[in-house]
């Protein structure tokens, strides 16, 4: 049986046109989109976060770094109030640096009071503060030194002193044998009076003199004596004074004539009749006559001569005159 391929009669079917969906498209890229969008702000929001962890991080880092700092501010600002109030040449030493130390000490403060400083400006404040410290230690090791010198001083202070005490002492045991010596020479060399002689004259119209007894016929009187040798008397002027005491125990002294006083060895304030100065050589016996004249009369009784010299009484001799009679 053959058959045989005869062209089919009826249409054959056209192929279908596929169409596009655009709506599965849109909504991928919208989905896309959406992720990345999602994708960013994750990204995004982590980058801030650690963006401001970082920021916290330094920030906390730059609080601990001011806080350290203002901490070494303080305690140098109290080391140099201590050096100020513990020793007068530290604080003269650094008062005469304030203006460097208060420029140091108020920039660095200025930095620290900013709370947003940057990393580069709490630099600085180290460096100020670091130069801050460098400039007490410096004040510290001359402070030091300067108290290193005041003890040196004091030492040798002390030890001045105890050689002035010794000298001292040495002086015045030496001085105290000087006065005892030079005391036992002055009392060596004081005169001494002796072989007295007192004579009442009665004066003439001619000039002439003549001894008398009777104490209204006295014009005046005469005393003579002798200062003996003596070898540790000095030669040269010799002040003797002569005291003349009447018979009712008061002293002669008339100031016109040249009375006046002076001072025993016993601190005691005397009157003197007359002063002599005499030229006295050393070792040689020397007479002494001394003349007293009154405008007043002579009193009845006895007269008392003492001659001192050096403060001391070195002799003395009595006259006694009469009262007269009707033919004396």
């Amino acid at each position: 049986m053959s058959f045989e391929n005869f062209p089919s009669t009826s249409p054959e079917p056209k192929p279908v046109e596929k169409k596009t969906d655009y709506r599965n498209l849109i909504t991928g890229v919208l989905v896309a989109g959406l992720l990345g969008t999602w994708g960013y702000i994750i990204y995004d929001k982590n980058q801030n976060k650690q963006e401001r962890t970082v920021l916290t991080t330094q920030r906390d880092s730059a609080s601990s770094t001011a806080n350290t700092l203002q901490q070494e501010l303080n305690d140098a600002t109290a080391k140099i109030d201590m050096l100020k109030s513990t020793n007068s040449k530290a604080d003269s030493l650094i008062r005469s640096k304030d203006k460097d130390i208060d420029a140091l000490r108020t920039k660095a403060q200025n930095i620290l009071n900013n709370k947003n400083a940057t990393a580069a400006e709490l630099s600085e404040a180290r460096g100020l503060i670091s130069q801050l410290k460098g400039n007490i230690n410096t004040y510290t090791a001359e402070i030091e030194k300067l108290q290193g010198e005041k003890i040196k001083l004091v030492e040798e202070k002390r030890q001045v002193s105890e050689q002035r005490d010794v000298v001292s002492r040495n002086y015045d045991s030496s001085r105290k044998v000087i006065k005892q010596k030079e005391a036992v020479i002055d009392i060596g060399s004081t005169l001494h009076a002796s072989n007295f002689n007192i004579e009442g004259l009665k004066e003439r119209r001619n000039g002439k003199e003549k001894e008398t007894t009777t104490a209204k016929r006295v014009d005046k009187l005469r005393i003579s004596f002798d200062l003996d040798e003596n070898r540790i008397t000095e030669s040269g002027m010799k002040d003797v004074f002569v005291c003349i005491i009447a018979p009712d125990g008061t002293p002669v002294s008339v100031e016109a004539l040249g009375s006046g006083k002076f001072v025993t060895r016993e601190g005691i304030e005397r009157l003197y009749t007359k002063k002599v100065q005499l030229d006295y050589k050393q070792g040689e016996k020397k007479n002494v006559t001394v003349e007293w004249s009154q405008n007043s009369k002579f009193q009845t009784g006895d007269y008392k001569i003492e001659i001192y010299n050096n403060g001391f009484r070195i002799g003395e001799g009595t006259r006694s005159f009469k009262k007269g009679g009707l033919f004396s």
